[in-house]
Parts: structure tokens; C-alpha cells; sequence
């Protein structure tokens, strides 16, 4: 009588050995890029404390711009100062959202009626894309109150000033994302018997989202740093405060406070858009459907 056979053991199978050669491959690889990362590392380290810590004029630069001693007993009021800017800037994205959204929908009307509303979406966005922002602040900062013989407050002018520019920007980012969404899915939910405004809402825009988030993230970037700009319609914001500190310390180390308030605020953003853009990238590589 034959013996029976030994009951396979449990666990994965042994690897072959070209497979531990591979894997033995890899770990030499990355062993090596981490020392010679580590290596370079070192290497800009030094040629940075060579060429700009170690030249006669550092400590001036350092004393002129790094001064920790004005830094701290400017940062309240440039602190006060931002904290409007991030009003401004909270204000601004719910009026930019808003308005460009309704651009971009009326430039992606069909039919010959929509034409004079096409024209006038098209006129808007090439208009306020041209103009520089600076220019524009300007124009609303003391014409508006002008023409209206009033004060108006800072904030509602920097608002207005923000949404007339990035909305325009805005527009065409969405306009752009709608037209990348296939006609297939705009006939298929027609034929389902939806309208124009339960297409774009439930088929359309949903899509067009994940191909327009990442460059909407830019401009939301883009806008951060422009809110500081509000100063120059009388503002107290962080630039104008730092700019206050600055001409009673004669030193410029405020405005390196204000600029790394502003930096703290666009990196969380700029880091959510690289984290979004490569999953999205991952997924296209991936062939899975967007």
C-alpha cells in the first residue's frame, strides 16, 4: 500500500533564487541613493556655509534682515495685520467661487440666443486676465469710492478688487474642465431625460471637478499671495504693518516676518496639490477611470 503523500505546508513558497537576487538588488540600490543623498546633502551644506555664512557681509545681512530681536516684538502687529489679509482672503474665495462659476457656465451655453451672454463672458475673462491686478486695485480702491462719494471699508474694496481678477482666471479653469468632460456623458444624461442645469450638475461638473482641481489649487495659491496687496488701499494688514515697523527700526527683518506668515499659509496648499495631483497621476498610470 502506498504511503500518502506529506501535507503541503502552510505559508507562502519558497523564493527562487533569481527572485532573492532581485530583491537583494534593490536593497543595494537603495542603500546607495539614501548614502549619496545624504552625501550631496552634505556637500550644498558646505558650500553654502562657505560662499554665504563665511562671507565678511553675512553679518550684515543677517543683522539687516534676521534679526530675532525685531522679529518677535513685530510679529503681534504684523500678526493683527494677517489676520485681516486671511479675512480677505475667506471673503474672496466664496465671491470668486460664485462669480466664475457663472462665467464659465454662460461661455459653455449652446445656441445662437446665448451669443450676446457667450460674448459678454468671453469680453470679461479676456479683459480681467489683461489687466494687472495692481491696476485693478486702483481702479476699485479709489474710483469706486469716488464715484460713489462715500468710504468704503478696505476689506469690501480688496474683496471686490480679488473677485473682479481671480475670476476671471477661475472661469476659464472651469470652462476648461467642462469641455475636457466627453460629449458622450452630456448626450447619454440628455437621453435620461435630464436638462441642461441636472446635466451639469450631477454628470458634467462632477467629473470636470477632478480634472480642475489642481490647477484651481494654484490659483488659490496665486491669490493667498496677492491678498497682501490690499495695503495699498489703507489697509493695516501684515504688509502694512510690517512696513510700519520697518520705518520706526529702520530694519527689514518685518517684512521677512510678514513673507514667512504668507509662505506658512501656502505651503499646507501647495503640499495638498502635489498630494492630488500624484494621485491622480497614479490613477491615469493605472488605467482606471477619472
Amino acid at each position: 500500500m502506498t504511503a500518502p503523500a506529506p501535507a503541503a505546508a502552510d505559508g507562502p513558497p519558497p523564493l527562487s533564487a533569481r527572485e532573492l537576487d532581485r530583491r537583494a538588488y534593490r536593497r543595494r540600490r537603495s542603500q546607495r541613493s539614501v548614502l549619496v543623498a545624504v552625501a550631496s546633502t552634505v556637500v550644498f551644506g558646505a558650500v553654502v556655509w562657505l560662499t554665504v555664512i563665511q562671507t565678511p557681509g553675512w553679518s550684515a545681512v543677517q543683522e539687516a534682515f534676521f534679526n530675532p530681536r525685531i522679529a518677535i516684538e513685530a510679529l503681534p502687529k504684523i500678526w493683527d495685520g494677517f489676520l485681516l489679509n486671511l479675512q480677505v482672503l475667506g471673503l474672496s474665495v466664496i465671491t470668486v467661487s460664485v462669480v466664475a462659476l457663472t462665467v464659465a457656465v454662460l461661455r459653455t451655453l449652446r445656441g445662437p440666443v446665448f451669443f450676446p451672454l457667450r460674448v459678454l463672458a468671453a469680453g470679461y475673462t479676456d479683459l480681467f486676465r489683461g489687466f494687472p491686478f495692481i491696476i485693478v486695485l486702483y481702479l476699485v480702491g479709489f474710483g469706486i469710492p469716488t464715484i460713489m462719494d462715500q468710504r468704503i471699508p478696505p476689506v469690501v474694496l480688496g474683496v471686490i478688487a480679488v473677485t473682479l481678477t481671480y475670476s476671471a482666471y477661475v472661469a476659464e479653469v472651469i470652462r476648461a474642465g467642462i469641455e475636457a468632460v466627453h460629449p458622450s456623458q452630456r448626450l447619454a444624461a440628455r437621453a435620461l431625460g435630464l436638462g441642461h442645469v441636472q446635466t451639469l450638475r450631477h454628470v458634467v461638473l462632477p467629473q470636470a471637478l477632478r480634472k480642475m482641481t489642481p490647477p484651481l489649487m494654484n490659483d488659490f495659491i496665486s491669490m493667498q499671495k496677492d491678498v497682501g496687496l490690499i495695503s495699498i488701499l489703507g489697509a493695516v494688514d501684515a504688509v502694512a504693518a510690517a512696513r510700519s515697523e520697518v520705518s520706526l527700526t529702520y530694519n527689514f527683518t518685518p517684512y521677512v516676518v510678514a513673507g514667512i506668515l504668507f509662505v506658512l499659509l501656502a505651503i499646507p496648499t501647495i503640499r495638498v496639490a502635489d498630494w492630488y495631483t500624484a494621485k491622480l497621476q497614479r490613477r491615469e498610470q493605472a488605467g482606471s477611470v477619472l
